[in-house]
């Protein structure tokens, strides 16, 4: 595994991106931040497997709402694309997106979409003594480090960003 200078700011940013979304969202599983793509893949977990027909209706929903957002917004948005993977009784949807066009704002509307549809089914990490001050915090933070990544990532680390048992880890990978 390479080693990263503390020195560096822009690893530092996307460390700090992901560390702060995970934190601030219990729904997101796990981070990948794709330095050649320029892209995150934002995983939520689901207890049970939606039945094909739930997961198309979601992909659309997301997709389509995604689009609307930026278009609200008067922002290019690229393509989001949503996949569907499996393991024994865990669903695992996965949203991808460009850095350059997400914002907080996407990543509210795809977390409440998937609320909403799945309420309870939804597996999030919940946090209860995070106060609405840490939370408008990591708020700021997020929309800082992606306006960071969008003008000056340029970096070659792909890193990854993980819940477990209530902490957070992020991972070059």
């Amino acid at each position: 595994m390479p080693e990263l200078c503390p020195n560096d700011q822009q690893v530092s940013d996307g460390a700090n991106l992901l560390i702060s979304m995970l934190v601030r969202y219990p729904e997101i599983g796990t981070i990948n931040f794709n330095p050649e793509a320029n892209s995150l893949k934002l995983t939520f977990m689901i207890s049970g497997i939606p039945s094909a027909s739930d997961y198309k209706t979601i992909k659309q929903l997301i997709i389509n709402s995604v689009a609307a957002y930026h278009m609200l917004e008067g922002t290019p948005a690229t393509a989001t694309d949503v996949d569907l993977s499996s393991y024994e009784q865990v669903a695992m949807l996965t949203v991808s997106r460009d850095v350059h066009t997400m914002s907080r704002g996407e990543i509210d509307l795809t977390i409440k979409l998937l609320r909403d549809r799945f309420a309870d089914r939804l597996i999030a990490d919940h946090n209860d003594s995070m106060l609405e001050e840490d939370l408008l915090f990591q708020e700021e933070v997020i929309e800082n480090m992606l306006e960071n990544m969008r003008s000056q990532y340029n970096d070659h680390h792909s890193l990854i960003g993980i819940r477990e048992d209530g902490r957070v880890f992020v991972f070059n990978k």
